[in-house]
């Protein structure tokens, strides 16, 4: 897909939304386009890609790493707390029901999420512990965490 076709694309994007496109380049490289950004997501070689950028997983990882790291930021600034630097590490991985001591599905698969959350500056043992539960209230944290109803159709021809 050209520049010009991406513009295009890019003009039609309303706020708050985003636009996925192939890029034409190898498998599975795919254009990531808000109106304002590009994007780019691919998967690694040994899945068929060309490792242009983060695979899918990756990307909702980030999504989430930022968004915790965005609301405890703005948080401490608003409380007028010493946080100097939030560093969020993140993993992915599917496990056995059966393993999750505190889920609700007992059978089969399902997806976790493992966030390391790092937060650098002279805090107390308090705001460290405020901060921890204000980090499962950004918004990301919240959508992943609740009932999503995905609805899907086909663009008109």
């Amino acid at each position: 897909m050209g520049d010009a076709a991406i513009g295009r694309d890019e003009e039609r994007i309303a706020p708050g939304a985003v636009l996925v496109v192939e890029s034409g380049e190898g498998l599975l490289k795919q254009y990531l386009l808000d109106g304002r950004h590009r994007l780019v997501a691919d998967e690694p070689v040994q899945a068929g890609g060309s490792d242009a950028g983060p695979n899918p997983y990756e990307l909702l990882l980030m999504s989430l790493g930022a968004c915790t790291a965005m609301t405890l930021r703005l948080y401490a600034r608003r409380k007028q707390w010493p946080l100097e630097r939030v560093a969020v590490r993140l993993s992915h991985a599917r496990i056995h029901a059966e393993d999750c001591a505190d889920c609700e599905t007992k059978i089969g698969f399902i997806d976790r999420i493992e966030r390391e959350i790092d937060l650098k500056g002279p805090l107390d043992a308090e705001q460290r512990r405020r901060l921890m539960e204000i980090a499962d209230r950004c918004p990301v944290h919240r959508t992943l965490t609740s009932e999503i109803n995905v609805q899907s159709r086909l663009a008109p021809a």
